[in-house]
């Protein structure tokens, strides 16, 4: 069984972005997804429209347009880009003022589920995102405009 935090990555009136990290590792799920593509030349473009995007949604919000839907249709997994790309970044959209980046990679085959890496990602998210629904209807975490209440010290078991 994983175990997972939720930290903060950056916070604007508008939106906050949140990560997930897993139990004893120092990088969080975004940060190895940075970590593995700054210096790629080969995905250079699609990594710097990933990173466009995410600039635009801190001015903007985490407007739905913004994403490509993943996942089911019972889970907020979404992609980033919307546009034509070999790079995938998996989130979580919960509202338009809440997003949770998770990891993502090259997109080498036609669908994520033929994908071993990004399949694992999705699946990660999913299992995260029906885990925080639940506490979420239990009323021990709170959205409350831009903010998750009740993170700060929660530790998740996926």
């Amino acid at each position: 069984m994983k175990q997972v935090k939720l930290n903060i990555v950056e916070q604007t009136e508008t939106v906050s972005l949140y990560t997930i990290i897993f139990d004893n590792e120092e990088v969080s799920e975004f940060e190895k997804f940075i970590v593995k593509f700054k210096d790629n030349a080969k995905l250079q473009h699609d990594y710097q429209m990933i990173l466009l995007a995410l600039e635009k949604i801190m001015e903007r919000g985490a407007l739905e347009r913004n994403f490509r839907p993943e996942g089911k249709m019972n889970d907020n997994v979404v992609a980033l880009p919307v546009y034509k790309s070999k790079l995938r970044l998996y989130c979580l959209r919960l509202t338009d003022k809440i997003l949770i980046l998770g990891n993502g990679g090259e997109k080498s085959t036609k669908t994520y589920e033929e994908s071993n890496e990004l399949k694992g990602y999705v699946i990660d998210l999913q299992k995260f995102d029906a885990l925080l629904k639940s506490f979420i209807r239990k009323g021990e975490i709170e959205i409350k405009e831009t903010q998750l209440i009740g993170i700060e010290d929660k530790t998740f078991k996926l």
